[in-house]
């Protein structure tokens, strides 16, 4: 059986993971090619996610008071409980959709540090995720990107919104932090979701993934 594929969808609030995962989940399941997704954090479902939902409702106090790395620590262990499931389904050949992931970690947590200790918060954060929990390592991630204004207003739409999603300065450095991981990192995409000042349809930005995910993933070898 050949092994499955770990692709992630990441961006700034109100960039819209979500309803591309959507639409990409019906796309593969007219082609019939055996995929599985999973959202983080999962809320209700354990504690760590529970303290990453406290957190951001404001119960550990302001952005500027909580520890990113104590904060990160909740992250990478609702990820870890997710471990053995993940690896599960790659073993059986599914694709593996996560809306989120270590990547959104480093955006946001990195935001609520000053950017001369970031460097130092990366390499503690990979350290912590991919060597000490071993958890699986994505071969693509697809960066959703949007202004971040463009982006708060679509969330605060909603009918509640979080720490993060409020706070205009935090969205505008965690979508740096994202622009220069996508630089610096290995495979990833990063689809503008903007044009002319304004989001392009939902149905346009699915394309461009769809194409990028067929000319580097669903090829032939």
């Amino acid at each position: 059986m050949k092994k499955g594929l770990l692709i992630v969808i990441d961006g700034t609030d109100g960039s819209g993971k979500t309803t591309q995962i959507n639409l990409l989940s019906k796309f593969l399941k007219e082609k019939r090619i055996p995929f599985k997704v999973i959202s983080f954090p999962r809320y209700g479902q354990n504690k760590y996610a529970k303290a990453v939902q406290d957190y951001l409702e404001g119960k550990f106090g302001s952005i500027e008071k909580v520890d990113p790395y104590q904060i990160s620590t909740y992250y990478a262990g609702d990820r870890l409980l997710a471990k053995p499931e993940i690896e599960k389904w790659i073993n059986e050949g599914e694709m593996v959709i996560a809306n989120r992931y270590v990547s959104s970690n480093k955006a946001h947590m990195g935001a609520n540090l000053p950017p001369n200790r970031r460097a130092k918060f990366f390499k503690w954060l990979n350290n912590l995720e991919y060597r000490e929990n071993s958890i699986p390592k994505e071969n693509l991630t697809i960066l959703l990107m949007v202004d971040p204004k463009v982006g708060q207003i679509n969330v605060l739409a909603k009918e509640s919104s979080d720490l993060h999603e409020e706070n205009l300065s935090h969205l505008e450095a965690a979508n740096k932090i994202y622009l220069a991981l996508s630089q610096k990192e290995k495979n990833w995409i990063v689809v503008n979701c903007m044009k002319n000042g304004r989001m392009r349809t939902p149905e346009d930005i699915h394309l461009e993934i769809v194409k990028n995910l067929q000319d580097m993933l669903l090829s032939p070898s």
